[in-house]
Order: structure tokens, then sequence, then C-alpha cells
């Protein structure tokens, strides 16, 4: 029997030239059954702690640690909430020209399929959320359904 799964994704300093040497393309998901009622978990604990907005956990200082240890405490006691990521650690040491036809966008969505490709299981179903950035076009999050 199949499930349907959605999976969401982003990505960290994945910019040619941003003078980051590290890379990450991550996504977490969960059956779409769980969805809601991990939706709900995640906002109470923003609401109970004042988070607004997106989570960034390059702001994580002293005074939210409290909230970012309840968010990684909720995610690891949550069985169906899974976790994927894959980590340029020096993209410095990237030849595009031999390995991507010349092209760091070339490069991106290769490690967007490398990531997702062991996510995907047949015969389920899954409506792949990607980041912004990743459209290209300033567009806001899109759905592609596989």
């Amino acid at each position: 029997m199949s499930e349907t799964f959605n999976i969401y994704c982003d990505e960290s300093c994945h910019l040619e030239n941003d003078k980051q040497t590290i890379m990450v393309i991550g996504g977490i998901w969960s059956s779409t059954e769980k969805v809601k009622d991990i939706s709900r978990q995640i906002r109470a604990i923003k609401s109970k702690h004042n988070a607004r907005g997106e989570l960034k956990w390059g702001k994580v200082s002293n005074s939210r640690m409290d909230f970012y240890l309840k968010l990684v405490d909720y995610f690891f006691q949550t069985s169906s909430l899974n976790f994927r990521c894959l980590v340029v650690d020096d993209k410095s040491k990237l030849n595009h020209n031999y390995f991507n036809q010349g092209s760091h966008d070339s490069f991106y969505y290769k490690m967007y399929f490398y990531m997702l490709r062991n996510i995907l299981k047949k015969p389920n179903h899954y409506n792949i959320y990607l980041d912004k950035s990743f459209l290209c076009g300033g567009m806001e999050k899109k759905r592609f359904a596989t």
C-alpha cells in the first residue's frame, strides 16, 4: 500500500560566490497524515517561546537556546518526522568545468537529486516543497508532485 509524504527542502550557503566554504542541502519529511499535527506542535512551541517567522539556526543565541532545544527535543521524540541532508565541506574544491558542464547551477541541481533519491521509495507518492532560492526567480515555495 502506498503512502503520500510531504518533503520540505532548504539549503544553506549554496551560492557559488558567497564566501562560505560549506554548503548544506536538506529536507524533512513526514506522511501527509501527520503534517497538520506536526505543524500544530511546532507552532505551539514557537508561540510558547514568542518566536515568529522562519526558523534561522544561524541566529541561535543564549537567550533563545531553550526554544531551539525544545525544537530539537520535539524532532527526536517524533518518530514520524524524518531528516536527511547532504553536506559539501569545501566548495572551493569543486571543478564545475569537469563535472558540471561548467555550471554551479548544474552542481546544485545534482546535489538536490542526490539528497532526495534516498528518500523516495516506490510505490509511495511525494509532494516536494523547494525553497524559493531553488526556483531562481524569487518565486515562493512551489509544490512538485511525484
